[in-house]
């Protein structure tokens, strides 16, 4: 007897992007593409109303954190796969998709024969990485830096309790320029809201510190 098909949601915030996935992966016969989203009230409404097995979710939308989002999808629906789609290849990305609760991450100049790979194996219960994620991630070279000297200075400075009045005091800067840091930090790293931001800066300083 013939398994059901694969029933995925698409979440993209660009229609051009999603129209093509949809055009690649209509042509594999086990896929059933059962909705489509381009904002994060869009994609809630989908998930209720169409029951995917995969969520194939951008990191990046315009109104919404897709690993955010994608955590927030899956504490609602356990049942789903999140599958990540993103431009990115930052190590940083990857992890924090992952320990949202993502099976896998990949890349949307992937080949088609790829992100169909990753759709099987997570709507089986596996993982998958992109040939190019899982090479930034696990070969030995240290992987380019994703934040700037300055930022790292400030996110170290926000890990050990200083105010944006403080920093930029410390730092003879602007607390205007400081908080333009503070935003570059957040989207580099996508963290969502200050509350992460301040989170994720005070868990580095306490790994930088730890022997």
């Amino acid at each position: 007897m013939t398994p059901p098909p694969i029933r995925i949601l698409l979440v993209d915030d660009h229609p051009m992007v999603r129209e093509g996935l949809v055009a690649r992966l209509a042509a594999v016969p086990r896929f059933d593409v059962v909705g489509e989203a381009g904002t994060r009230d869009e994609a809630l409404a989908q998930l209720a109303a169409t029951a995917p097995d995969v969520v194939l979710m951008d990191v990046g939308l315009k109104d919404a954190n897709g690993i955010t989002l994608g955590a927030e999808m899956l504490a609602a629906r356990p049942s789903i796969k999140l599958l990540m789609f993103s431009m990115y290849d930052n190590p940083e990305y990857v992890q924090r998709a992952l320990q949202a609760g993502a099976r896998g991450y990949v890349l949307k100049d992937a080949p088609a024969t790829e992100i169909v790979s990753a759709i099987d194996a997570v709507a089986a219960g596996g993982t998958f990485l992109s040939a190019a994620v899982s090479g930034r991630l696990f070969r030995g070279q240290s992987p380019k830096p994703v934040l700037t000297p300055r930022e790292s200075e400030i996110l170290a400075k926000l890990g050990q309790g200083a105010s944006s009045k403080q920093i930029a005091r410390d730092l003879d800067l602007s607390v205007r320029t400081v908080e333009a840091h503070r935003q570059s930090i957040k989207r580099k790293l996508a963290l969502d809201g200050q509350a992460e931001l301040i989170r994720y800066a005070v868990e580095h300083a306490r790994g930088s510190d730890a022997p």
